[in-house]
């Protein structure tokens, strides 16, 4: 319990401090940022989730990192960081290829990666503990599906999609993996 504790600990305070630069430092925001198509933005894929545009962004996707998070670390801490690893990695470069231009920046993507990966795994897997974490993400969060939708402006809800479809492709292949171990 203590590991897991650490580990979401650890990915939130870097979360606060990578913003906490990006808001202090001229510019650094954007430098981190991913940008679809910039090769100079590839860092983008994997420091997007950690820098937001503002306080209010960082500690609106706060809460549903947590809770999500919380849901997939029931398995192990190494099985949530490759998971995170996993949905970062493919939804940074969904987004990086097919993505609007412009700069995008926050965890929303990787939260919808997690959600993703919470019902497609209850989907895929068809056991009853990952069927009813799968029924209890949909009943708390099953609304953010309208987020991949392009219904407000300034809204990254390609980045969303991105996410959501990587959450969804890690999923199969984590539990490939598992079931060829």
């Amino acid at each position: 319990m203590k590991t897991r504790v650490v580990t979401l600990a650890t990915l939130t305070l870097l979360m606060l401090l990578v913003t906490s630069a990006g808001l202090l430092l001229p510019g650094l925001t954007r430098e981190l940022a991913l940008v679809p198509r910039e090769l100079g933005a590839l860092v983008g894929i994997i420091s997007m989730p950690l820098v937001h545009a503002s306080w209010s962004h960082l500690f609106s996707n706060l809460p549903p990192f947590l809770v999500l998070s919380a849901l997939i670390l029931i398995g192990t801490p190494r099985y949530y960081l490759i998971t995170t690893a996993c949905i970062v990695v493919l939804g940074g470069l969904l987004l990086w290829l097919f993505g609007r231009a412009g700069f995008h920046v926050g965890a929303s993507g990787l939260i919808f990666g997690y959600f993703g990966f919470l019902l497609a795994r209850g989907f895929y897997d068809r056991k009853l503990g990952p069927v009813l974490l799968a029924a209890a993400t949909a009943l708390l969060y099953g609304s953010m599906l309208w987020g991949v939708l392009p219904t407000q402006p300034g809204v990254s809800w390609d980045g969303h999609l991105a996410g959501l479809i990587g959450g969804i492709i890690t999923s199969r292949l984590v539990l490939q993996t598992l079931r060829l171990k």
